[in-house]
């Protein structure tokens, strides 16, 4: 059921943001904002998706808000390549925006995308207006200096710094690099339907600290073909990881551990997120 799911949010995601840029036009800046937010997993527009499911949020309101969170995700993946951040030449197994093009037309696409994530939460057909506004705020949390930007932030600090990153600094460093967009996506349905969102708050949260040690586990283990980037970079440059803290298999038993609490999480919902817990196992188990 959830490798069907995945591929119906991806495909659906797709097919919104081709319609959204037509009217753009074909300038490079706009070719590179293409690029960017085409493939990957589309985990986070999935996770939007589905919570929306759960609470009864129809696909044509829900799938704004999946589209919003993949396109603000190809900007931070796109800002993240560039050589000013962590300098990545390779992104799904392509050449990352500013290689292909440049890195001014990069960062612009980047910026752009961004700039469309919000339009997309901004538009009437996604909700009310109490829901548009509370999409926008909580992504704006989501993704600025309180959440991924922070995370961004303490993660380059990170690599002048005198000491290593202890256990609890790289969980917080990671609940807003990668988890805080995760928990957004998560929660967009209960707050699409004016419902409780924490038991999905709860479940990104253990969801998304996992996501990061299986990307960690990646970067030790991964092939970088199928990974589709550079792997072994963050053990050449002597970061702190969770596999250099924990070791690799206490790391694939934390990444456990935390699976097993993003279930636990879902209890209210009973059978009806078979699919979450799905994705839940999906994201120990990828190999990209």
């Amino acid at each position: 059921m959830f490798p069907n799911r995945l591929k119906d949010a991806a495909d659906r995601v797709q097919a919104h943001l081709d319609t959204v840029m037509t009217p753009m036009g074909d300038l490079p800046v706009v070719q590179a904002m293409r690029y960017a937010s085409a493939g990957g997993k589309r985990l986070r527009a999935f996770l939007v998706l589905e919570s929306a499911r759960l609470h009864g949020v129809p696909v044509d309101r829900a799938i704004w808000a999946a589209a919003a969170v993949e396109a603000l995700h190809a900007y931070s993946l796109v800002h993240d390549d560039l050589p000013c951040m962590d300098d990545d030449d390779m992104r799904r197994g392509l050449p990352t925006v500013h290689v292909k093009w440049d890195q001014a037309t990069a960062v612009l696409a980047g910026d752009a995308l961004q700039s469309l994530a919000f339009e997309l939460l901004a538009h009437p057909e996604c909700g009310g207006a109490q829901v548009r506004a509370d999409l926008v705020l909580g992504m704006a949390r989501a993704v600025g200096a309180q959440g991924m930007v922070l995370g961004q932030a303490l993660d380059i600090a990170a690599e002048t710094a005198p000491q290593p990153l202890t256990l609890d600094q790289i969980t917080h460093l990671q609940a807003g690099k990668t988890g805080a967009l995760i928990e957004w996506a998560a929660t967009a349905g209960p707050v699409m339907a004016g419902a409780d969102p924490a038991p999905l708050r709860d479940y990104a949260r253990a969801l998304g600290l996992a996501f990061q040690i299986a990307d960690d586990i990646l970067d030790v283990e991964g092939d970088a073909a199928t990974v589709g980037k550079a792997v072994g970079k963050d053990a050449d440059a002597g970061k702190a990881t969770f596999v250099s803290l924990l070791g690799l298999d206490g790391a694939k038993a934390r990444a456990a551990e935390l699976i097993e609490q993003a279930h636990a999480a879902l209890g209210p919902y009973g059978d009806q997120a078979q699919t979450l817990r799905e994705a839940a196992r999906f994201v120990i188990s990828r190999q990209s």
